[in-house]
């Protein structure tokens, strides 16, 4: 296949390499700066997966130099609040063959997305292996809690199509499946980390110590339990009855696996970047609005987490 990463992140990384190395003509869309170093060193990734290095076909700062070229899938990495303006570049190389893969985080993507490309060419994954930027072009796999998910909502595409593009994925050494429920999976990811992530970045701890301390373990409750009231007024299911079955889950296997862990928007904050926090709790408190539902303690992190990438800016622009 022919393949676009737009986005050679930690996780974009992580896709060119392997899928590269499993044989895949694979392109890279990154930043100016980006673009001679990884044409040069290629994409490197180590980790639990193993150690793997691969030279890209081709790697590119702009959209129009590929105007001509015919893609199969193009898979999206970017930052969430990225996404409109990411598909608005790339629109134009999206044929009538051409399948648009979503690979982030929260809530608000596909509705970014399919105001520029169809419905039927739009599938969204939810990944749950986590990868951390070594340097430019060079990833680390620091731990997997499931296997990827992708699928397409209310069932877009053809299951057979999905089943294979989850193969073409598997076979690069990414574990990937198909489903027909892709919301609900994407909901399970949505509510963990809208509880774990702005907690962690907030009190700067692994989830591990979150679920530990009393204050905090309330906190991720009712993170918890107030997404899952907006849920049931908006109608969308997810793979747990009520919250009460979530949270057992949570505390009991959830967090477990990944206790180690720190958040991803501790990472952005530390290096005065701009976090995801609107496609998560952000979202869930726009939802809230929408439908009436009151998420006061999701409005409250949200607040707090806006407030520390504004500290924090003026922090990093007064050691210049």
């Amino acid at each position: 296949m022919k393949i676009l990463i737009m986005g050679l992140g930690a996780l974009g990384t992580v896709y060119s390499c392997l899928l590269k190395e499993n044989g895949h003509k694979v392109l890279g869309l990154v930043r100016e700066s980006l673009v001679s170093v990884v044409q040069e060193q290629g994409v490197k990734v180590t980790g639990i997966w193993g150690d793997h290095h691969a030279k890209l076909d081709n790697v590119v700062a702009g959209a129009g130099i590929l105007r001509d070229t015919d893609i199969d899938m193009i898979i999206i990495t970017v930052k969430s609040f990225d996404t409109e303006q990411v598909i608005r570049q790339i629109k134009h190389l999206v044929s009538p063959s051409t399948y648009v893969v979503l690979l982030q985080n929260g809530y608000g993507n596909y509705e970014a997305a399919v105001k520029h490309v169809p419905p039927a060419q739009l599938i969204l994954g939810r990944v749950i292996f986590g990868a951390e930027t070594l340097a430019p072009g060079a990833s680390k796999v620091t731990v997997i809690a499931d296997d990827v998910i992708i699928g397409a909502p209310n069932n877009q595409i053809d299951f057979k199509i999905l089943a294979h593009l989850a193969g073409v994925f598997a076979e690069a050494g990414i574990p990937t499946k198909a489903s027909a429920e892709i919301m609900k999976n994407l909901w399970g990811k949505i509510i963990y980390n809208s509880a774990l992530n702005p907690l962690g970045a907030i009190f700067k701890v692994n989830y591990g110590k979150l679920a530990e301390v009393k204050e905090s373990r309330l906190l991720l409750e009712k993170i918890i339990r107030e997404i899952f009231e907006l849920l049931a007024v908006s109608e969308q299911e997810t793979f747990w009855p009520d919250a009460d079955a979530y949270l057992k889950d949570f505390f009991e296997k959830l967090i477990p696996t990944t206790a180690a862990h720190h958040a991803s928007m501790l990472q952005d904050i530390q290096n005065g970047k701009r976090t995801e926090i609107d496609a998560l709790n952000g979202a869930i408190v726009r939802l809230g609005r929408e439908y009436g539902v009151k998420v006061p303690v999701n409005e409250m992190v949200t607040l707090m987490i806006k407030a520390k990438e504004k500290f924090n800016y003026t922090d990093q622009s007064l050691k210049k």
